[in-house]
């Protein structure tokens, strides 16, 4: 075996999701399984730099974890010819400068989303990736669920024969910050910082119905601030001026509809943090983070609506799980794994900086269809 180093500059690990879930449980998990094989002899081995505003936040989670390699100027580390690779995990605002300058440098380039404020500038980061010729790459992590991996596994064998209708429910109370600390950073509902939810999950949506059941044509969405005050990470208040809940109505290429409420101001009373349910002439499913469970159309039953006496069903007891047939990796380290494959063995790979643009596009009608009170048509869009 021939181990390859790849040293790659990542931006934003002092952030809840760029360290916890591309650090710690995607490059630094690769490093603890001996690296990545290729297949052909090689063994890619990661190493991180990295990189953020605040070098003492840097260093301590490098000493935290056996590194050495951190810095504050992004610049220099671009401009260094050994760096492979830039992955960017910043908050939204920073983000589409920072991917600019390290396309130009040569880089290439994977992505939290959405990987823009708004669809022109994910449009020239797509096309500038194009043109430079580095490869590049869109975190689309829900599709690398279990239960979603799934809920694809019965799509692709037919199990729903024509689907009809996709209802999606995600959220969780997200606490305010005065009595109890918030489990999301204060920029989330600040709207001149990049926060929404219609910003942060309906990229989210877009390929999650785009991979699953085909593209959304038209969005309509009524997107609203339930919570208009709540308190940052030094406990002071602050107005919310971003969305932070949103109800959206798509509608699918081939006829389907699609209905998700998303929420960070709703009491979960469901298994999971997000659940799908899919209903189709043969079969229905209902998926979440990592189950998914399905009810086949001979064995669907015949309720009849009574509200005069009590159920006599218990409804869930009529569904069949579907077993999981496979080991389901972190998700995260599962689309790691494949981007790597396709920089270092050109391995396909079609989750790039234009199905990034996708997400920022319906993020971007979601809301401007919630400002007008109408459904806006979702345009196809191209290099």
């Amino acid at each position: 075996m021939t181990r390859k180093t790849v040293r790659i500059a990542m931006n934003g690990v002092t952030g809840r999701m760029g360290y916890r879930q591309h650090l710690v449980r995607s490059i630094l998990a690769l490093r603890d399984q001996g690296g990545l094989d290729l297949g052909d002899g090689t063994v890619l081995w990661p190493e991180p730099i990295l990189l953020g505003r605040r070098e003492h936040a840097l260093r301590e989670i490098a000493e935290r974890h056996g590194l050495d390699q951190v810095s504050t100027d992004v610049d220099a580390v671009l401009a260094d010819p050994t760096v492979d690779l830039y992955f960017d995990a910043q908050v939204t605002s920073a983000r589409e400068e920072s991917l600019t300058k390290a396309i130009a440098a040569g880089k290439h380039i994977y992505t939290e989303k959405p990987t823009a404020t708004g669809l022109d500038g994910a449009l020239a980061l797509a096309r500038l990736a194009h043109a430079k010729g580095v490869k590049h790459g869109v975190v689309q992590d829900k599709i690398f669920l279990p239960g979603l991996l799934k809920l694809k596994r019965l799509v692709d064998g037919g199990f729903f024969g024509r689907v009809l209708s996709v209802r999606g429910e995600f959220g969780y109370w997200v606490f305010e910050g005065d009595w109890q600390p918030a489990q999301r950073p204060s920029w989330n509902y600040r709207a001149e910082d990049g926060g929404g939810i219609v910003v942060d999950m309906f990229p989210h949506w877009e390929y999650v119905l785009h991979e699953l059941f085909g593209r959304v044509t038209s969005v309509q969405a009524l997107a609203t601030t339930h919570i208009p005050q709540r308190w940052d990470e030094q406990g002071k208040p602050y107005d919310a001026t971003a969305d932070d809940a949103a109800y959206g109505v798509f509608e699918l290429e081939g006829g389907a509809i699609a209905q998700i409420n998303s929420s960070w101001a709703v009491r979960v009373h469901r298994d999971e943090l997000v659940e799908f349910q899919v209903d189709g002439t043969e079969g229905s499913a209902v998926a979440g983070l990592r189950s998914c469970r399905v009810q086949h159309r001979s064995a669907t039953p015949k309720p009849v609506w009574n509200p005069d006496v009590p159920a006599t069903e218990v409804f869930r007891d009529q569904w069949q799980e579907v077993p999981d047939n496979a080991a389901f990796d972190n998700g995260f380290k599962a689309q790691w794994e494949l981007f790597l494959k396709h920089v270092y063995a050109d391995a396909p790979y079609h989750w790039d900086l234009l199905a990034g643009a996708r997400g920022v596009q319906l993020a971007e009608l979601g809301l401007k269809s919630s400002a007008e009170g109408r459904r806006i048509d979702v345009p196809e869009i191209s290099l």
